[in-house]
């Protein structure tokens, strides 16, 4: 008698995408940057942080003054802690290191293969151009890039990916009556268009340059793409092990 019991790869495949994996695998992420971000900050309100984050938290700040950003933070912890309990309480409270040990690997894979395929691209396509200028963010000490690094990675795929990219497609799925795969599309083009036209604003944005918009508009169809399949975790991971593998290449 045949097994019913679904394969492993189909098992993690389905599991690694929920809540109670996906939002405790990037908890790290959240952990490390904002320990960076206030031990390099040594406390000062102008210290440097993730673009993506100060625009999430700009919001709050404007409603709330200097107790925006913690609001923002416990409102942050306390969405994904309920959606992990939530997700506990269907599934079961029993969670499987396996499944964390393959999101890890797999992460770090992605990071290293998007990495090659990203850059090939972007070469194949701007042959005529030269190499990436130096960036203000270049100018950096490296703890601060490191910490800017994982917060690219969790905060940029908040607001890029999870918001923006979740807000589009369901837009063009339940409003203007798209079909899944057509909403999806769109929504990934547009999601990687606005990300990369982000590294360009403030005063430590990129300046202007066809190759650089061009690699970023790659990559962001890449992330995009991914956490369309993959979910948030493994996309957050992805891109902070993709950003400090460009970081210390």
């Amino acid at each position: 008698m045949r097994s019913t019991a679904p394969s492993w790869p189909r098992t993690y495949w389905r599991q690694s995408r929920a809540h109670r994996y996906s939002l405790l695998f990037a908890l790290p992420l959240l952990v490390a940057y904002e320990a960076l971000a206030a031990i390099l900050g040594h406390g000062e309100e102008q210290a440097i942080r993730n673009g993506a984050d100060v625009l999430l938290k700009s919001a709050f700040m404007a409603l709330l003054g200097r107790h925006g950003p913690l609001v923002f933070g416990a409102l942050l912890i306390g969405v994904a802690l309920w959606l992990v309990v939530r997700d506990l309480r269907a599934h079961g409270s029993r969670l499987s290191p396996r499944i964390f040990a393959g999101m890890t690997a797999e992460s770090i894979l992605l990071a290293l293969a998007f990495g090659i395929v990203v850059s090939t691209i972007t070469s194949r396509v701007l042959a005529p151009f030269a190499a990436l200028a130096q960036t203000p963010m270049q100018e950096l000490d490296v703890m601060t890039q490191l910490m800017v690094s994982l917060g690219a990675g969790l905060y940029e795929e908040l607001l890029f990916r999870v918001l923006l990219v979740g807000a589009i497609a369901a837009l063009g799925a339940r409003v203007l009556g798209w079909r899944p795969l057509t909403a999806g599309a769109v929504a990934v083009g547009v999601g990687a268009l606005i990300f990369s036209a982000f590294h360009y604003i403030g005063p430590f944005g990129d300046p202007l340059e066809a190759g650089s918009f061009t690699f970023r508009l790659i990559a962001g169809i890449f992330f995009s793409a991914l956490f369309v399949t993959r979910g948030f975790g493994i996309t957050a991971w992805t891109h902070a092990l993709y950003d400090v593998f460009l970081l210390f290449g």
